[in-house]
């Protein structure tokens, strides 16, 4: 049985998400809770290990549920779940896809939920620094949330200066490992 509430929790999570991963994170987040396979903290520490793995957050977090909850067989339910609806809803449009654009319903359709799906993920990033900086929940702590800051300033001064010095941008996986290394470094 839990292994069936595992594959239809992220089946739906999977059907009813838009924006990629980020877009389901506030979903993930209430699932988790609502059936107390993670507590916040764990949630919230954990959005940082799929950030720092490869793979896209919706998996990782899928699987790291899944695998939490019911080991090997709970990760490939719950990452089969989470991708299913896509995988179909792809499979279908492919097939679609030139015959619909020709209608001017389907592109406002899509042109609609553009906004939407920038919304969420902005939603969704602001109740997560909220949340980490304890801000919502009224546990403020103002060294972390001075520290968080200091790493993101750093971190985006870093970004600045090397796109300034080689006209590129630096590697997303050098910014990661720095800022973990700041972070071992000032949180320790």
């Amino acid at each position: 049985m839990k292994y069936l509430m595992i594959f239809l929790t992220f089946l739906k999570i999977g059907a009813v998400s838009f924006g990629g991963g980020y877009g389901m994170i506030s979903i993930v987040k209430e699932e988790c809770l609502n059936n107390g396979w993670l507590t916040e903290g764990e949630f919230l520490d954990f959005i940082g290990i799929a950030e720092s793995t490869p793979g896209p957050i919706a998996v990782n977090m899928a699987t790291f549920i899944g695998s939490s909850q019911a080991g090997f067989l709970g990760a490939l339910l719950a990452t089969i779940g989470v991708i299913l609806p896509a995988f179909l809803i792809i499979l279908i449009s492919v097939a679609l896809l030139t015959k619909l654009l020709k209608y001017a319903g389907v592109k406002s359709f899509l042109n609609g939920v553009q906004p939407v799906i920038v919304s969420l993920i902005l939603t969704t990033a602001i109740t997560l620094f909220l949340s980490m900086s304890g801000i919502i929940n009224n546990n403020i702590d103002s060294f972390s949330l001075l520290m968080s800051i200091f790493i993101l300033l750093i971190i985006i001064i870093i970004s600045v200066m090397y796109k300034m010095i080689t006209k590129k941008k630096i590697n997303s996986i050098i910014l990661i490992i720095i800022s973990g290394i700041l972070g071992i470094i000032l949180f320790s």
